[in-house]
């Protein structure tokens, strides 16, 4: 294992023992938020398949009941009715921030369009498929923020674990063996030292 380039001091060691301090610390606290982030993660995977789910189920109904209004009064009338329905203008995007990790959200809309068609010309089936298709607005929205959320949190995820193993695999462990280094070189010195002094003790006993 690589040690840091240092000198073997006792300011050095101690230097070394407050990094790998921070270093620990700093490794726990990236632990947490990883596993907070990857439950965070887990929740929005299960409510995007629950949001997929609800968007199927009232996609094929809708479109059953495009369907048999095409055959009641025709795919021209049915184009026609379309044209004239009420359109989403826009809508509000902002962040929120989750654990540090920038999540976009869309504000929630109003939007509860009247019928523009002619109900003469119509039939009571193209109806079905309107309401369903205004069902699907908010729900579809509310999956395009979801799926938002997702990226986002896998992107910060995939950060929080590089600097993890980072920390965990290179950095603690070149700390831990600077820091062995240094007591033993220091502790070789001591031994030298007291050996050094016992000699010059003899020396002088014997003068």
């Amino acid at each position: 294992m690589k040690i840091e380039s240092v000198k073997p001091t006792r300011m050095e060691l101690l230097n070394i023992r407050n990094r790998l301090s921070l270093a620990e610390k700093g490794h726990k606290l990236l632990e947490d938020k990883r596993d907070a982030l990857v439950e965070r993660f887990l929740k929005a995977i299960k409510e995007r398949d629950d949001l997929r789910k609800e968007i199927d189920a009232l996609l094929a109904e809708a479109f059953d009941a495009l369907t048999d209004a095409e055959m009641v009064i025709g795919i021209d009338k049915v184009k026609r009715a379309a044209d004239t329905a009420q359109k989403l203008e826009e809508i509000e995007v902002y962040t929120e921030n989750v654990m540090g990790v920038k999540v976009p959200r869309i504000r929630e809309i109003d939007f509860k369009p009247k019928l523009t068609y002619s109900l003469s010309d119509t039939c009571a089936r193209l109806d079905d498929a309107f309401v369903l298709f205004v069902k699907l607005v908010p729900k579809l929205l509310k999956l395009a923020e979801v799926e938002g959320a997702i990226w986002r949190l896998s992107v910060e995820i995939e950060k929080t674990k590089r600097r993890v193993n980072v920390l965990e695999n290179i950095l603690i462990p070149r700390l831990k063996e600077t820091k062995k280094y240094i007591e033993m070189q220091l502790e070789e010195r001591e031994r030298e030292d007291f050996f050094r002094r016992k000699r010059m003790k003899a020396i002088m006993e014997r003068k």
